[in-house]
């Protein structure tokens, strides 16, 4: 009895993220279920040095720095029927053409949203301390210390959470704050009905609700046309005094310059760990405020954490070689709501 042929394989990526992603077990794994046309990873597709082998390729194993499948690419890929990306948004990395063609393409994205909801409930947990904030300048409180302990404004217990998208990560950073006590989870998304957010612990409600009563808002919204500057100028103005906006997500959904406007009056404090512009103008007030946390997109996947997507991509790849039900399929309708 013979075993069915592997099929052949490339995998599209800038070559530090292959280093990083896939060790010698992950690469083992790899080999043993496609035939890998090229042991190195490749970053440009139009390389002539790649056009005999392009052909026959069936299957890309893809993550940051894959080369975008245009309609010139896929040409010269014809045998091309499925793409397993380590990674999360495939948005840089699909085309009109690659929905055209019908070709099968999973995310990492849920792989990818623990280390974001981790960071998150911790930046909030800190936050609601002003941790972040008393750390940029220690000795300015040498003396004044214990007058911390006799204020309301440092504390956990029975704050109001508004998070601001029911994503993968919205839900799971949901899923972490109930760990608080006597806390309040309010939710905003159009995309979801009342009874889903109900049973994960939390109260679907409007924007302009969440932001009126929120202690801390986080954003998990994805980035769209319809999501940018999302929080704008009137949509901060909600916020009540001394609120902390967290943003976790994309720079594009606040209004950079509103938020620096109400951070510099010192009326709200914001978490960043994505700006818009990334990374902000030199002269950006935000990098001096002593109510700004600014951390330089480190909230996702890094080191150690980014194998956990290449397990997710190769589980997939595994799936699929048995013909099974994909887990992280990724359709053409999910970028309209999705990132």
């Amino acid at each position: 009895m013979t075993s069915e042929p592997r099929p052949a394989a490339l995998i599209a990526m800038w070559p530090e993220a292959f280093a990083q992603q896939f060790d010698e077990e992950r690469v083992g794994r790899l080999e043993s279920l496609v035939e890998l046309v090229s042991p190195d990873p490749v970053i440009d597709l139009d390389d002539p040095a790649l056009a005999a082998d392009l052909g026959r390729v069936e299957v890309l194993v893809t993550s940051w720095g894959s080369p975008r499948l245009t309609a010139d690419v896929l040409h010269r890929m014809p045998a091309l029927r499925a793409v397993f990306h380590a990674a999360g948004t495939v948005r840089g990395l699909t085309t009109d053409a690659f929905w055209e063609r019908g070709i099968t393409v999973t995310s990492a994205a849920e792989a990818n949203s623990i280390p974001v909801a981790e960071f998150t409930f911790a930046s909030i947990v800190l936050a609601d301390k002003r941790a972040q904030f008393l750390a940029r300048d220690p000795l300015a409180h040498r003396d004044d210390w214990r007058t911390r302990l006799l204020t309301d404004g440092y504390s956990n217990l029975g704050r109001t959470i508004g998070v601001v998208g029911f994503s993968r990560i919205g839900r799971r950073v949901v899923a972490l704050l109930r760990r608080l006590e006597d806390v309040t989870i309010l939710v905003a998304d159009p995309t979801v009905d009342a009874e889903a957010v109900a049973s994960a612990g939390a109260t679907l409600t409007s924007l302009d609700e969440v932001l009126r009563r929120a202690d801390v808002l986080s954003l998990h919204a994805p980035e769209l046309p319809e999501t940018r500057h999302m929080i704008g100028a009137a949509e901060l103005a909600l916020l009540r005094d001394g609120a902390t906006v967290v943003n976790t997500a994309r720079g594009s959904l606040i209004d950079t310059d509103a938020l620096t406007a109400e951070c510099l009056a010192g009326r709200l404090d914001a978490v960043l760990d994505v700006t818009e512009p990334e990374p902000l103008p030199m002269d950006s007030p935000l990098y001096r405020l002593p109510n700004v946390s600014i951390t330089p997109h480190i909230a996702g996947s890094l080191g150690s954490e980014t194998r956990r997507m290449s397990d997710a991509a190769l589980d997939e790849l595994a799936r699929w070689t048995l013909g099974l039900p994909l887990e992280h399929q990724v359709v053409l309708a999910d970028l309209g709501v999705s990132a």
